[in-house]
């Protein structure tokens, strides 16, 4: 009889050990959870995953942090989050690079982003934007293609950095429109428009948000917006796709991305939250000031959206022969 019991309690013991982890997704979250942003403090990608915290942490009833791990175009953050238990604490805040065109230029990847992440929710896009220097003599993207087709080589064009999605919708655009430009790299928004306002570039192709100030003051020019519509705070400003490019588009976008593995329930929590926070008129407040057009959906949306975005660059990015 002693026997029985102790097999009784053991079998007891191996259901609890079998039964926890289950128990742990229905705790979700157990503690505090950890958004992993890409670049620094200050930037458009470390704003918005502050504000999308803050309503995830009351969603959730735990707090959410926001740990900035910038470096390699993103994938230091990314590969320190894939190699994160998969249990819902180490969450991705990730960018278009580090989620999708990275895996097409770094030979040395530690990480698939298509294999190694599971897909929550994309949160929204932000197009790049054309801007020229008052002295470029092109008040459109028509005006400007004419010029540059007229007189090669003639002007520069600033990127926020080799391989970022301004340099290769650079190259997109140079190939679609038969022109050619000199490119410069920068480490950044800020010092490109520093050398556009200075006079020594003429052009820039960079996400949106840095640039709204000096084109509502008329410091710069925007030429065109490379997102799918025209952006409500620049309504004057037609897209690229209209002004002779038709299907271009062009967008520094904005994801959730967990480590493999991550239960379903879990990223079903954590996707009602975001589109949650979508829905708020907050968040509208703060997408028109950054220039970012709302997304959401469900993981599968985002799935599909990550495979497409590969296939659109990928071409490009092998044309330019752009790799690390």
């Amino acid at each position: 009889m002693p026997s029985f019991r102790y097999f009784a309690a053991a079998l007891a013991a191996g259901l609890m050990l079998i039964s926890m982890p289950a128990n742990a997704q229905q705790t979700w979250p157990a503690r505090e959870v950890r958004f992993v942003v890409p670049f620094s403090s200050g930037t458009t990608s470390d704003i918005l995953a502050r504000a999308v915290a803050q309503h995830v942490a009351a969603a959730i009833g735990k707090p959410v942090i926001v740990d900035n791990q910038g470096g390699a175009g993103g994938n230091i953050a990314a590969a320190s989050v894939a190699r994160a238990q998969p249990d819902g604490h180490t969450i991705l805040f990730a960018t278009t690079g580090p989620a999708a065109t990275n895996k097409l230029m770094y030979k040395n990847l530690t990480f698939d982003p298509q294999r190694d992440f599971e897909p929550v929710v994309l949160i929204g896009k932000s197009p790049v934007i054309i801007v020229a220097t008052s002295a470029v003599p092109a008040r459109n993207l028509k005006e400007l293609i004419d010029f540059l087709k007229a007189d090669p080589d003639k002007l520069n064009v600033g990127y926020p950095g080799n391989g970022t999605l301004g340099h290769i919708t650079g190259e997109l655009f140079q190939q679609l429109a038969g022109v050619k430009m000199g490119g410069v790299q920068y480490r950044g928004s800020a010092a490109i428009i520093s050398d556009l306002l200075g006079g020594h570039i003429n052009i820039a192709m960079d996400s949106m948000a840095a640039y709204i100030g000096n084109v509502n003051e008329g410091s710069l020019r925007a030429l065109a917006i490379a997102g799918a519509s025209r952006w409500s705070g620049l309504p004057e400003v037609p897209t690229v796709a209209e002004s002779g490019l038709p299907g271009f588009e062009a967008t520094v976008w904005y994801a959730l991305l967990a480590p493999a593995g991550t239960p379903p329930q879990v990223i079903d929590k954590l996707n009602a939250a975001v589109n949650g926070f979508l829905a708020t008129p907050a968040t509208q407040d703060l997408f028109g000031k950054l220039g970012i057009q709302g997304a959401g959906g469900t993981p599968a949306d985002l799935k599909t959206f990550i495979a497409s975005e590969i296939a659109k660059w990928e071409p490009i990015v092998k044309g330019a022969n752009i790799s690390f």
